[in-house]
């Protein structure tokens, strides 16, 4: 049996990475290969951070022993730079290394962050990779000029796909599930809300997840009566809103991939979605759902009005997009891909 050491977040972090690796758990990954998981971050502030990714780093050293394959889940900023540690020690130790990149903002991270020198540093990190994952055929195209395209493999998030059902889309629910920040169109989402209250008087937008910025919490605040926060939600409790809401939206300034929109597309929402990153990979306009750009709050209002508006159309986008899941999104197959990828990293 293959002896994986993966790393990524610790999994109780509230984060797609997280979600990732968890659906992998959940998909029985540990019992087609023997699988440790390292967690190098967690949520809090800096100094608590710091002290687990040390630990993290300690736990690390002695599993190199016993593996196979290192299989880095990573992002961009931070994470990058943690786990590019990881990688040289990797490979200081001639370990086989899958880099499994699944960041929607590293472009600008690399070409807008980093001088000549910086970039060069990153290039000679990525390339330690035997294998680069990436999310969605964008980001091969982009990966590819710095590492050569030959390594990397389209591998995009999956799910489990729940059993089939007959979706209500008479109500004007409308769902985001992710982290409640500017940079995943929280601002301009609840710009939209006045509108669409005034266009649709049952008009309820569900919010789930973490705060990140307090100025757009207090913002969201204001409206109680047609925006309700939910908190994290996960389980039984995600599934339920998932059923409920007539449509998901996901209005990202960028975005590796989005596993809450392959979840909204499973349960038959009606998506409106930001056009960036791998969103498009899933989303066809007018086929599974409706593509707005990014940072347009009025191009956002247009696509969720309609939607609402339009029920049959919501219905058959979202009949769509469940079918696509079905066949493009599966966990199943996911992973019979990703044994496929370790086998012939193995082999050479």
């Amino acid at each position: 049996m293959i002896r994986v050491l993966m790393i990524g977040p610790a999994r109780g972090v509230h984060g797609g990475i997280s979600g990732v690796v968890n659906n992998y758990y959940e998909a029985g990954l540990d019992r087609k290969v023997k699988l440790r998981y390292i967690g190098t971050m967690v949520e809090g502030g800096r100094l608590r951070k710091l002290v687990q990714a040390g630990i993290a780093y300690m736990r690390f050293l002695p599993a190199l022993f016993g593996c196979d394959i290192v299989h880095v889940n990573m992002a961009s900023d931070n994470s990058y730079r943690r786990k590019s540690i990881f990688i040289r020690t990797a490979r200081k130790f001639r370990k086989k290394i899958v880099i499994h990149q699944h960041g929607g903002d590293f472009e600008t991270f690399y070409r807008k962050e980093q001088d000549e020198k910086g970039r060069e540093r990153i290039r000679r990190v990525l390339r330690m990779g035997d294998a680069f994952l990436v999310l969605a055929p964008a980001w091969k195209d982009f990966f590819g000029e710095i590492i050569g395209g030959e390594r990397i493999t389209v591998l995009p998030d999956a799910i489990a796909i729940p059993a089939a059902y007959e979706k209500s889309c008479g109500n004007h629910d409308v769902l985001f599930l992710g982290r409640l920040c500017r940079e995943k169109g929280i601002g301009e989402l609840l710009l939209c809300v006045p509108d669409l209250v005034r266009e649709f008087p049952g008009f309820h937008l569900y919010l789930g997840g973490i705060w990140e910025d307090e100025e757009l919490r207090r913002l969201a605040g204001q409206d109680k009566e047609h925006v309700t926060w939910l908190g994290w939600v996960s389980g039984e409790e995600k599934r339920k809103w998932l059923r409920r809401c007539r449509i998901l939206t996901l209005p990202s300034w960028f975005e590796g991939q989005s596993v809450s929109l392959l979840e909204g597309m499973a349960n038959y929402c009606g998506i409106v979605a930001a056009d960036t990153g791998g969103i498009p990979q899933m989303i066809l306009p007018e086929k599974t759902g409706l593509l707005v750009p990014v940072k347009d709050a009025a191009a956002l209002k247009t696509g969720l009005s309609r939607l609402l508006r339009e029920e049959e159309l919501c219905r058959r986008l979202g009949e769509a997009a469940r079918r696509k899941v079905e066949t493009e999104f599966g966990i199943e197959e996911n992973m019979r891909t990703l044994l496929e990828i370790y086998k012939k990293v193995l082999s050479g």
